[in-house]
């Protein structure tokens, strides 16, 4: 039988338990709010509030003239919060808003309307309206209704990202680069640290699962835009060099090519294009060839044998070669000329212009067979062998092999003399040929001119010399008359024209030949031209190089890259050069004076009435019609499809002609 005092002393003991618990509960209580709470909310906070960072606009890249080449376009993602709008105010504004979705979104406002009510109901608070919206776009939707209150009162919901645009399209696309997300080739990975700015960040508020909206309707802190390139990259010669690489890898089903204009004085690049063929035949700028690629130069390389002789004086410019008939045994192999017959007894100036392979094996190696290294030393002293060290990423590497080098045997001197063995990339044989062009003063190449931030100069880059003097000054205007002469009277006499001189050195070089049997059934070649113009006070350097023609339309470097580089040099220097569109338009490659003749009445026409310039890319148009004097505007990317005033219409000074491209 229970006792009043057993009962007692059950409560007192379930007390004691509760009491117990009750200061265990406040302890611990005690404990997550004052002694850990700090660490707890800051986990709460990591759960639900998040950081997310806003990227900045990178900076613009420019042409030298201005023209924007690479820039950041702001776009936006558009959602809702539905669920967070008060009812009131949704009833009486979900039409409104329904009606302007309509208009500027598309389809009906009864569709806008009932998936608007219907997320509402699902109680979604991340409902998709749009995406890749324009900033001007971003500013008129955020002024619709309800979503003109705002994030908190009106739901609205605009996820900001940045993508890069190249408004002139695909002008030099491998050497502006992309952005550092895709792996920072160009002048866009070169120079990220002035174009990339400082990012901002935003606090975000987690919604739903995987769904987090913005706390508060600004920023924590604002992103800082990148500052702007520009370079050295003259639009209209960039244009010309393009088309006219293109036409001719076009015209000779070749495998790939580049093309490169230099400022001689300067280093300044203004022009470079790289083009390779995809499966279905077309040609894109597929990689930067004429930074990158190391290859054998072939013929191109006679040059620097030539200087190395001259300057150390074992020859001069009048020294007798004998070339024989054209066919010579040196230590068990032949080495050919593609004269058939041969030249005989020549000047070692000759032997260049001619391009003699036996002519400058016999050179070289009766002048520098018992101190081969004194050769060498003498290329590399003319870092021939160095890198240019320019801040693109991917430059090859030259080869210049040496004395005791694992690959080196009796025939490797002689081999180099006429250019295998040796691996140059474009740039680095433009830069030695621009050096002669500059009496000995070599420059370095230069993509950039300046650094801006909102107009005002952050750096300037001015001209870079790797070298005041490679060789004498005597050398370098004795190999001057004869790479005219080459132009001339030599294996560029193709290219020769009266009303304009032109110097330079063809090239032709085998490749893929390691298995001289299996190259017999499938030559292939190298074909060059590289040079300067004019040939007296050179403005420019230019170098063409194209790889693996079809070899029944032609191989030599006269026949395949001269005419790319003569085709360039006249345009260069034809006033109005940026209107060959619109009579050339069939390639005329066997004729390059007609081409040019015909090209040439054209540029030199008066307009009376306007022009026809359909067909015509937007930088060819552009600066035709304004010097007409007429103001041009245009919508649209690619060529020009229509025009406002139609050709034949007298031309009234002052007017505006729109283009519609496409």
């Amino acid at each position: 039988m229970v006792t009043q005092k057993g009962i007692t002393n059950k409560l007192y003991g379930v007390l004691v338990v509760i009491t117990i618990l009750l200061v265990a509960i406040i302890a611990r209580l005690v404990n997550i709010q004052f002694t850990n709470g700090e660490k707890y909310r800051n986990l709460s906070q990591q759960l639900t509030v998040r950081n997310d960072t806003i990227y900045a606009n990178r900076g613009n890249v420019f042409a030298a003239d201005g023209s924007l080449l690479a820039t950041s376009m702001s776009q936006y993602e558009i959602r809702m919060d539905v669920y967070t709008v008060k009812g009131d105010v949704f009833e009486k504004n979900v039409r409104g808003l329904s009606k302007e979705l309509s208009k500027m979104l598309g389809k009906s406002t009864s569709y806008w309307e009932t998936k608007i009510r219907t997320a509402r109901k699902k109680k979604n608070r991340y409902l998709f309206i749009a995406r890749r919206l324009g900033y001007n776009d971003y500013l008129k939707i955020k002024s619709f209704p309800i979503f003109n209150l705002g994030v908190y009162k009106g739901g609205f919901i605009a996820e900001q990202t940045t993508v890069r645009a190249h408004p002139l399209g695909k002008v030099a696309e491998r050497t502006i680069g992309y952005d550092d997300y895709r792996g920072a080739p160009g002048i866009e990975g070169a120079y990220k640290n002035y174009l990339k700015g400082e990012f901002g960040w935003r606090k975000k508020q987690k919604i739903a699962q995987g769904q987090w909206k913005p706390i508060n309707d600004n920023n924590e802190r604002e992103p800082i835009d990148g500052k702007d390139v520009i370079t050295t990259i003259d639009i209209n010669i960039q244009d010309i060099a393009h088309h006219s690489l293109l036409r001719q890898l076009e015209h000779y089903n070749a495998d790939h090519g580049c093309v490169v204009v230099m400022e001689t004085n300067t280093g300044e690049i203004k022009a470079i294009s790289n083009l390779g063929r995809t499966s279905d035949g077309k040609y894109f700028e597929k990689r930067n060839y004429a930074v990158w690629e190391s290859h054998e130069p072939g013929s191109a390389f006679k040059l620097m044998s030539f200087v190395v002789a001259l300057d150390t004086k074992v020859i001069d410019t009048s020294t007798i070669v004998d070339t024989g008939n054209g066919r010579y045994r040196m230590y068990g192999r032949y080495i050919n000329d593609s004269h058939r017959g041969g030249y005989g007894k020549i000047s070692a100036a000759r032997a260049l212009e001619v391009s003699s392979n036996i002519g400058f094996a016999k050179i070289i190696e009766e002048n520098f067979g018992e101190q081969p290294e004194v050769f060498i030393d003498k290329l590399k002293d003319m870092h021939l062998d160095q890198q240019i060290g320019l801040p693109i990423k991917g430059e090859g590497k030259p080869t210049i092999p040496s004395p005791g080098d694992k690959l080196w045997s009796k025939n490797a001197l002689p081999s180099i003399a006429y250019g295998y063995n040796v691996g140059l990339t474009p740039l680095q044989t433009l830069t030695f040929y621009n050096a002669i062009a500059n009496n000995g003063e070599m420059v370095k190449p230069r993509f950039i001119k300046e650094i801006k931030s909102r107009n005002s100069s952050i750096e300037v880059f001015e001209k870079e010399v790797i070298d005041t003097k490679i060789c004498s000054k005597e050398t370098a205007l004795k190999v001057q008359e004869v790479l005219k002469n080459v132009v001339v009277r030599g294996t560029g006499r193709k290219l020769y024209a009266e009303n304009f001189s032109m110097a330079g050195k063809t090239g032709t070089a085998r490749v893929d030949y390691a298995n001289y049997q299996e190259w017999l059934k499938d030559k292939k070649y190298i074909s060059s031209f590289t040079g300067y113009f004019p040939a007296e006070n050179p403005k420019y350097s230019c170098i063409v190089v194209i790889h693996k023609p079809d070899l029944d339309k032609g191989f030599y470097g006269a026949d395949v890259s001269g005419p790319v580089f003569k085709d360039i040099a006249q345009k260069i220097y034809t006033s109005n050069h940026i209107i060959n569109k619109i009579k050339n338009t069939t390639l005329t490659i066997n004729s390059v004076e007609d081409t040019f003749n015909s090209y040439l009445t054209v540029a030199n026409k008066e307009f009376n009435s306007i022009p026809n310039v359909k067909g015509m890319a937007l930088m060819d148009a552009v600066p035709f019609l304004e010097n007409l004097g007429l103001n041009v505007s245009y919508e649209g990317k690619g060529k020009v499809l229509n025009q406002s005033i139609p050709s034949g219409n007298k031309i009234e000074k002052g007017s505006t002609i729109k283009l519609t491209l496409g």
